[in-house]
């Protein structure tokens, strides 16, 4: 537990009440909203999910389309905060450190000056998790209106009442981005393209295209990338298995295998390497934007449900993932080139190499 987590959790515990009586909002109906004059939008998605955040690119689309003249202002998590870098919706990224150290008085002070520059509307964007930060970041910035989904109330409390414009939550169930997508509506922003983003600099590509022929793949090679781990056990395809359904891949097409790993996953990776034998190329100590890179050069990811997936479905790159417990109906990323496979009793382990191999061909 990271320590704003902590100290978020003490907080609820001991004194929502009376900050609700102290600081909540008067709501205001959706349609009080005078789009017309908004100017300044700050959107707050600091959640640390990689996942979380990517699925919540297609509502900053909408904002952009919508206000194409309007500055727009993302408040993110240190540790999504790579994968928010240069959006191309985005004029203005505040970054919400990991740890209580890296809040200097100069760091607080320009975030405080930055938040407090004066905003029409800030928009949290909560679809699974309701955070306390992400609802006082917004409501001290002083916006005029607040604008987050009627959900998740904190226990003893009547409302969200850090928002004055509560947006309904649809009960049935509905894609992430849709979700993200449907608290900026009342804003009269929309997105029928619900494909997740992240802008790659020409720069970075090349890069990783210089990394990979010193480590042995010429650069227009065609390779299959296999990334083998996640942070949820649960949500690990044995790794044995991705490592034969990439090389029949690879034999069948003539393509190469990448392999990576992220922290604490280096024993998944040697699994899938001594299946593959000579086919394998293991790329190692990847930041998130070099493995985002890599992604965008690959002809396909295989991978699980987890935040690397997301990555390599906002770099554009066709995948076939791994799905256990989570219904893909909800978290897969959206667009038909990037594929779920699932077990029959919802779990990884039930899922077989001839699924991955047929939903990747």
């Amino acid at each position: 537990m990271t320590p704003w987590n902590w100290i978020e959790q003490q907080f609820k515990r001991h004194y929502l009440r009376l900050f609700e009586a102290a600081f909540g909002r008067t709501p205001v109906s959706p349609e009080t909203v005078d789009t017309e004059s908004v100017r300044r939008i700050l959107v707050v998605r600091q959640h640390d999910q990689l996942g979380d955040f990517l699925l919540s690119t297609p509502a900053l689309r909408a904002l952009r389309t919508r206000f194409p003249e309007a500055w727009i202002g993302l408040v993110v998590r240190g540790y999504t905060e790579p994968v928010a870098r240069h959006n191309r919706y985005v004029d203005e990224l505040f970054v919400v450190p990991e740890t209580l150290d890296r809040w200097t008085p100069a760091y607080t002070r320009d975030f405080a000056r930055r938040l407090l520059a004066g905003w029409d509307v800030a928009v949290v964007l909560n679809t699974v998790s309701h955070s306390l930060t992400s609802d006082l970041i917004a409501r001290f910035s002083r916006a005029r209106w607040t604008v987050g989904p009627a959900h998740r109330r904190f226990p003893g409390t009547t409302r969200n009442f850090l928002y004055n414009v509560e947006v309904p939550v649809a009960e049935e169930v509905r894609h992430q981005s849709l979700r993200n997508v449907d608290i900026v509506r009342v804003l009269g922003a929309d997105a029928p393209n619900l494909r997740e983003e992240m802008t790659l600099l020409d720069s970075e590509l090349a890069a990783m295209r210089r990394r990979l022929a010193e480590a042995g793949l010429p650069a227009g090679e065609h390779f299959v990338l296999v990334h083998p781990g996640a942070g949820k056990v649960r949500n690990r395809w044995p790794a044995e298995r991705f490592g034969i359904a990439a090389g029949r891949l690879a034999k069948r097409f003539g393509h190469r295998v990448v392999v990576t790993w992220g922290p604490s996953e280096k024993t998944l990776a040697d699994r899938v390497v001594r299946e593959l034998g000579d086919q394998a190329l293991a790329v190692a100590g990847l930041t998130l934007r070099q493995f985002a890179a890599l992604c965008r050069l690959a002809d396909l990811v295989l991978c699980n449900d987890t935040g690397s997936m997301h990555v390599a479905a906002a770099a554009g790159t066709p995948l076939v993932a791994v799905f256990g417990p989570t219904d893909p109906a909800e978290w897969k990323p959206w667009g038909e080139e990037f594929v779920a496979v699932r077990g029959h009793d919802l779990t990884c382990e039930t899922v077989t190499v001839d699924q991955v191999v047929e939903a990747a061909e």
